[in-house]
């Protein structure tokens, strides 16, 4: 840029130095013919309102700098909360030379491939966008003088290694703290960064956006309990179906699959926190994402048939797949217990997809030996690679007294980082209406009961059981199958017997 253009621009820029809105409007091509923003018009209302908000903060905080402008949002999906985060940080970089910005989000996923990518777009766009490096992860200054000191830091959190968010200060300066999904964001890391918003005659932003996905932790109490010390006790909950631009169509088929008051709607589209108690084993957000997220297994994953059986009355029986990641592909099958009062009925069905999938191992609920454990061994005798299930076993691992603990905690940790599974409204109700009750004298996780669970109101958890029981042993890959032989019969008569000389059987689940 010629040399006089440039010092119009430096002098244009600084105006806008407590006026974040002036700011995008000048500096971004909205009006621009054929240009990215052009279909656009300018930021989305509710941008422009939280941008203004923020350079009236401002201003009436020159008599008092010390004072911290703290923001949080919650939100549906797709309202741009992270382009607005794109726009913020251009504003401030862009106003204030050796400002300092950090950004986090709930997990690195997240962070690398969609909060910092929608950054360095909107920076790139920014009539600014030569004064700084963009890298994989900083922005800095092209001015070698002040590129350590003039900089965008992405940074993955750690609860056991908080430091870079103990060292989050510039004294004398300006100072942007950025927590993206803020839900997701353990509260030792919000803990630390309070001590950030010490620091005398520095200009601080503190700004948390996110899903409401959690009925605890520091995100929620912004909403809650804390709410003072946000937005100026006015923390911006935002509704997707109020925001232009957005897809209706897609809301209203989740309107109609999962209805206003499900909390799949509710934290998705209404931007509200769920109804389900602090004490849920699961997070609903791990079954949410679970059930958006696409499966992909690997080639040599072993194909896992479970069946949960039901000991009649309103419960089901449940037949459940799972090949690594996928619990989704294969349909699950569900049969109510009047319909299998007769035992050979359920061992056809059970012939049936056996023949038609080929599992590689089966694991079967033999609980209390009374109705699953004729069924495993009838199953067992005719051949299929069936390994019982006790649900009352003693557990592998210090963490859980029992073995469903065990396979609870396990298929727990799976829903969080890449199982996939069925977009079905009573799984989800089932997998995160289970409580953690108490610990032990031994400090091992005891979870709500089955009899408890119905006396709550709830129905028999036979689907998310039926799943759990996928996590029950460890299972070889293919290519170690092929290499052992018939492993899965063998598998299965090892479990089989020992299982049978497990004394300690839970009289309840």
């Amino acid at each position: 840029m010629p040399e006089d253009l440039e010092g119009k621009l430096i002098n244009a820029v600084a105006t806008f130095h407590d006026d974040p809105l002036g700011f995008v409007l000048f500096a971004y091509p909205w009006s621009m013919a054929g240009g990215p923003l052009a279909a656009q018009g300018g930021p989305r209302q509710w941008q422009r309102d939280f941008l203004k908000s923020v350079g009236e903060q401002l201003k009436s905080n020159k008599t008092s700098i010390d004072k911290v402008i703290r923001e949080a949002v919650c939100s549906g999906n797709g309202p741009g909360k992270s382009a607005l985060v794109g726009m913020l940080i251009s504003w401030v970089m862009s106003t204030e030379k050796n400002t300092r910005v950090i950004i986090t989000a709930g997990t690195e996923p997240q962070l690398k491939t969609k909060t910092w990518p929608e950054i360095t777009k909107w920076m790139s766009m920014c009539i600014t966008s030569h004064w700084f490096h963009i890298e994989e992860t900083s922005i800095s200054s092209v001015d070698p003088k002040c590129s350590r000191s003039w900089e965008v830091n992405r940074v993955t959190w750690n609860k056991q290694r908080p430091e870079a968010f103990a060292g989050a200060h510039n004294e004398g300066r300006r100072l942007m703290i950025i927590f993206d999904e803020a839900s997701q964001i353990d509260d030792e890391i919000w803990r630390v960064t309070e001590g950030a918003m010490t620091d005398a005659n520095t200009e601080i932003f503190w700004f948390v956006f996110g899903n409401p996905t959690r009925t605890d932790g520091a995100f929620f109490r912004c909403f809650n309990s804390n709410r003072a010390y946000w937005s100026r006790g006015n923390p911006l909950q935002i509704d997707t179906r109020t925001i232009e631009g957005i897809n209706l169509g897609q809301i209203n088929k989740w309107l109609e699959e999962y209805g206003e008051d499900s909390d799949f709607f509710r934290i998705h589209v209404r931007g509200v926190f769920p109804r389900t108690s602090e004490l849920q084993f699961i997070p609903s957000e791990f079954v949410s994402d679970a059930m958006f997220r696409e499966p992909n297994p690997g080639r040599d994953e072993p194909l896992i048939m479970a069946l949960d059986v039901s000991r009649g009355g309103a419960d089901f029986s449940v037949f459940a797949f799972r090949r690594g990641c996928d619990a989704r592909s294969i349909p699950w099958v569900r049969l109510p217990g009047s319909e299998v009062r007769d035992s050979n009925v359920l061992i056809g069905k059970a012939c049936d997809l056996a023949a038609r999938y080929k599992p590689d191992y089966f694991f079967v609920d033999a609980t209390g030996g009374s109705v699953g454990g004729p069924v495993a061994d009838q199953l067992r005798r005719l051949g299929y690679p069936v390994i019982d299930v006790q649900f009352g076993a003693k557990s592998p691992t210090k963490e859980y007294p029992r073995l469903r603990g065990y396979m609870w905690g396990k298929m727990r940790d799976w829903l969080e980082h890449h199982g996939c599974i069925p977009k079905d409204e009573r799984l989800k109700v089932q997998l995160t209406s289970l409580q953690m009750v108490k610990h032990d004298k031994d400090d091992r996780l005891l979870l709500e009961s089955k009899e408890d669970m119905k006396a709550r109101g709830l129905e028999s958890p036979d689907d998310a059981d039926a799943l759990a029981m996928t996590f029950a042993f460890p299972v070889q890959s293919k290519n170690r199958l092929e290499l052992l032989g018939n492993a899965p019969s063998r598998m299965a008569k090892t479990m089989g017997g020992f299982m049978s000389r497990v004394k300690e059987r839970a009289p309840r689940r």
